[in-house]
């Protein structure tokens, strides 16, 4: 009894506490028309700490979302536009000699700031991609004898483009597993597109204003992280990453084929701290099983390996996703 008691004084605060997300939002939908889904993903990486990797035609506001949601909280946000011939230290930083004082002083790197935008993140070859996710896994940076603690909040927000991979360098498995979420972002719908055709017709094109500070984003994590989850609600997470690694027993024996790799323990990790950011962006004090489904493709797309059979096949990890979600038991 005690317990419900509690939950219903966490729901409450929560609800008090979760009153800026709405004011990010509306921040936000001044200068992006539609696309509810890529504003909510990206709050879901700003209050659990995950980067966030986006991908889509260009010309769909995936670089405006992010420059948008960096104008609301008064914090360092650097872009960084990924190209074949980018270097390590045009991201990290370097040594540079300084004459004046006969020594090596460290040039620190656009990576030292709270917000940074990767654009076109498989435009730059493997050792610079490796640069930013090791500073994206470790929260350090090290140049030359020195290492560098990067600043709270550090949020990685790439873009990538389906189209066009001609002369570009996929992301390898082990370094798209280190983006908490991975969202493909569609076309606009006919009256969203007739709303933005008029919005940048007009003489001056709206700008989202400051309401957060970098505390005030530190200070939501913590509160994100007393979500209730119930013990139901884990076991189902485990159980949906375990039917990627082992479809046959979950009664998906015809998946074993299309299947190379499951999903890793961060995938269990990421789908429960995605859960409970997606409920307090729902202004819930506990996590509930549509929460798991809302998030469930964005954190499983890009950790489940296809065979070629898969592919032969025309299969998706997205269909998989949807036989898995559709197979296992709801709590």
């Amino acid at each position: 009894m005690s317990e419900v008691v509690d939950i219903k004084e966490l729901n409450e605060r929560i609800q008090k506490e979760s009153a800026f997300v709405d004011m990010i939002t509306i921040e936000m939908n001044k200068v992006i028309i539609g696309q509810k889904h890529l504003i909510e993903s990206l709050l879901i990486g700003l209050l659990s700490d995950g980067h966030v990797l986006l991908e889509g035609l260009p010309g769909l506001a995936k670089t405006l979302a992010i420059n948008t949601l960096a104008k609301t909280v008064d914090a360092g946000f650097s872009r960084i536009q990924f190209t074949p011939d980018l270097l390590p230290a045009d991201v990290i930083g370097t040594m540079i000699y300084s004459q004046k004082k006969e020594e090596f002083q460290v040039k620190k790197g656009p990576i030292f700031n709270n917000f940074v935008l990767a654009d076109e993140i498989n435009r730059a070859p493997a050792k610079v991609q490796s640069a930013l996710l090791e500073a994206m896994q470790e929260k350090q940076v090290t140049i030359g004898d020195q290492t560098f603690k990067l600043e709270k909040p550090f949020l990685v927000l790439a873009t990538q483009n389906p189209i066009e991979q001609e002369g570009t360098y996929p992301l390898p498995e082990a370094q798209v597993d280190r983006f908490m979420l991975k969202v493909v972002i569609n076309y606009p719908k006919k009256e969203e597109e007739l709303l933005i055709v008029r919005e940048n017709m007009r003489k001056d094109f709206p700008e989202a204003a400051t309401i957060l500070k970098t505390s005030d984003i530190l200070n939501a994590r913590d509160i994100v992280k007393e979500v209730y989850m119930d013990e139901k609600i884990e076991k189902y997470i485990v159980d949906i990453v375990f039917a990627t690694r082992y479809p046959h027993e979950y009664g998906l024996e015809h998946l074993k084929d299309m299947i190379s790799f499951g999903g890793s323990p961060r995938a269990s990790i990421n789908l429960s701290k995605a859960a409970k950011a997606f409920a307090f962006i729902k202004r819930r004090g506990y996590v509930i099983p549509e929460d798991i489904r809302a998030v469930c493709h964005d954190v499983l797309r890009h950790r489940i390996g296809l065979t070629y059979q898969a592919e032969a096949e025309n299969m998706t990890s997205e269909d998989i996703i949807n036989e898995i979600l559709n197979t296992i038991e709801v709590p």
